[in-house]
């Protein structure tokens, strides 16, 4: 029997209750503890929340970004290293230094460590990570998708030539992710479709990248019949300034839809904007357990990402008996499955689209049943954490068995 590993799990900020790298840290981190591993995370702010027996190191940075106060200026007596100042001077020439910064106080808080097996980088990809595995443990590392897609919608969507430049400059650190991936033998990526899409854009060969789905904590995500349904109710999980996760389109199908259905509005779990029109409203900073609140009373969820990985929430409200929509955006016929399989499919981007998907769930009961059971069925299926945590768990013995000369390198 293969002894228990010992496990680096490093994210450069692992939000609890909203953005993936957050709910991916906690949950395989509590999955592989309950294998018998021993899990240390090591985290930038926002910290994760991890479960007991999982190891939580602070790894500090200057928090520029934090709420609400973002792209502040530290005092003098905040800076306590090079890597400080480096940190707000990249910030200064509208850079994105989290990614760099953190993995070099990672590599710093790791390093003369003899008590790890091997490390397993969260998308963090700074050139940290290849000291990391110079000098500490064989080295994982899971990229959910191409940030190089969420460049290049960021930039089509930015107003005028120097926000384009600025939008370019904020991505300036995705070179220096494709150069650290390209050296990092084993890759795990979130679906099929990633597999492809990751290679292509990072320039890794394909044999060196596996398809590890990600789950679903089904006793938080899981139908609530004592929950009422509310009339007309549809969820998505979207944050408004993200242009990727296509919210725009969907606030403009629910606007039309809401001329032939009144009663239609929709709750957005994400950050707030102002304009939000007549019927639609926005929840943030809930917990798993109100999540599942507002998907037990759900008539409809939807995805409408112009481009997805995975899609954590397409999961959940499948788990949960949410009849979806969602986009064909990257992987997510992967995750729903076939058009009317465990959830209608529309092109992304196409608000008229999503406007005729809602309104026949919105229409047909014997059509949301199904798509429900359906959905629940997949969920249950297909995507948990148990099974995430053991495929990459031979991911890790793969990475040591190669390190140690007794498996080949990809």
């Amino acid at each position: 029997m293969d002894r228990p590993l010992r496990v680096a799990l490093i994210t450069y900020r692992g939000t609890p209750h909203s953005g993936g790298q957050g709910v991916y840290t906690r949950q395989l981190s509590r999955a592989l503890a309950r294998l018998g591993h021993s899990v240390e995370v090591l985290s930038g702010q926002p910290y994760p929340e991890v479960d007991e027996g999982v190891r939580l190191t602070e790894v500090p940075s200057l928090d520029l970004y934090r709420q609400p106060d973002p792209f502040r200026v530290p005092g003098r007596s905040e800076f306590r290293d090079a890597v400080d100042v480096l940190e707000f001077a990249v910030m200064c020439t509208a850079g994105y230094p989290e990614p760099l910064t953190f993995s070099l106080r990672a590599w710093r808080a790791l390093r003369g460590r003899r008590d790890i097996d091997v490390v397993h980088d969260n998308q963090c990809l700074g050139y940290g990570v290849l000291g990391i595995a110079r000098s500490v443990a064989p080295v994982v590392a899971t990229i959910h998708h191409p940030i190089t897609v969420d460049r290049r919608i960021n930039v089509a969507d930015a107003p005028g030539r120097w926000r384009r430049l600025s939008v370019r400059r904020w991505y300036h650190f995705a070179a220096m992710q494709a150069r650290v991936a390209r050296r990092i033998p084993r890759i795990l990526v979130p679906s099929e479709a990633m597999r492809g899409d990751v290679a292509r854009a990072f320039r890794i060969p394909p044999r060196r990248i596996t398809a590890t789905p990600l789950g679903v904590d089904t006793d938080v995500f899981r139908p609530l019949p004592h929950v009422p349904r509310v009339a007309g109710r549809i969820v998505t999980t979207a944050s408004a300034d993200i242009p990727l996760k296509g919210l725009d389109f969907l606030i403009t199908a629910v606007t039309r839809l809401r001329s032939t259905h009144p009663h239609a509005h929709l709750v957005v779990i994400g950050r707030a904007r102002e304009d939000a029109p007549d019927g639609v409203q926005f929840r943030s900073g809930l917990t798993a357990e109100e999540i599942a609140e507002l998907y037990a009373q759900a008539h409809a969820a939807v995805v409408p990402s112009l481009y997805e990985g995975f899609s954590l929430p397409a999961v959940e409200a499948m788990a949960s008996g949410v009849p979806l929509v969602a986009t064909r955006g990257g992987a997510l016929p992967d995750v729903v499955g076939a058009d009317g399989e465990a959830g209608l499919l529309v092109e992304p981007g196409d608000p008229e689209a999503l406007r005729a998907a809602l309104a026949r769930l919105l229409d047909d009961a014997p059509l949301r049943e199904r798509l429900a059971a359906c959905g629940r069925r997949r969920a249950l299926e297909r995507f948990t954490w148990e099974a995430t945590a053991r495929a990459t768990e031979a991911e890790y013995r793969a990475a040591i068995a190669a390190r140690s000369g007794r498996l080949p390198a990809r």
